[in-house]
């Protein structure tokens, strides 16, 4: 793939909760030298100003999940007033281990209808699920509407993103979903593998760093 290709995959990501309005600036900037898709930042950094080449993505239940579903939805419905294009929910993980898929979708619902028409992407956390949870995650995502299913936040201890997870959630949403790999992507041949593996979208921090790894 060129470098350009790969850009345009990429979520320029700063979720770090000590974050300064002016790394969110430089963050801004190094998008837009980039050419990535987006930003995502953290939703106190909102509003922030773009140029019209760059989304803004914003988190919501970040990052363990288990805020309350009407937080979670007022949360989204903030951020999408405040200029939020895509939104990045973490999902109900007491749930999805209690393997209550009824009411992980009830979450997910509730937030996607908070969003309105802009784009829901749902975090599953998957080093922390059996290859079954990680299905059924995936299933109840795109019955409650949501556009994308992702593999982690970067903050959980059981890890980031694997090319299995990413292969496994490609194959349950097939094309009628996009497939977010997150979460310890650092050089090209990690986030080449995620790509191969089914990634149509890629969560990173170390952006420049991975895009040097390809040719123009």
């Amino acid at each position: 793939m060129k470098r350009n290709d790969v850009a345009q995959m990429i979520d320029h990501t700063l979720l770090a909760p000590q974050a300064t309005a002016a790394e969110v600036k430089e963050l801004i900037e190094e998008a837009a030298r980039l050419h990535t898709f987006s930003v995502c930042v953290s939703p106190n950094q909102l509003p922030i100003e773009t140029p019209d080449s760059v989304k803004v993505a914003t988190v919501c239940g970040f990052p363990s999940g288990a805020h309350a579903t009407v937080v979670k939805a007022a949360e989204a419905a903030d951020s999408v007033a405040k200029g939020a294009d895509e939104v990045d929910m973490v999902v109900n993980l007491k749930l999805v281990k209690e393997h209550d898929w009824d009411a992980v979708q009830a979450d997910i619902h509730a937030v996607k209808e908070a969003c309105g028409d802009k784009l829901l992407k749902v975090i599953i956390e998957s080093a922390a699920l059996t290859d079954e949870e990680i299905v059924k995650c995936c299933e109840a995502s795109e019955a409650a509407g949501a556009d994308f299913v992702k593999t982690s936040t970067g903050f959980h201890p059981a890890g980031g993103a694997s090319a299995h997870a990413v292969a496994l959630m490609r194959k349950t949403v097939g094309d009628r979903l996009g497939v977010k790999a997150s979460g310890g992507i650092r050089n090209a041949e990690t986030a080449q593998a995620m790509i191969e593996a089914g990634a149509s979208r890629l969560g990173l921090s170390s952006s420049a760093a991975v895009l040097e790894g390809y040719e123009d």
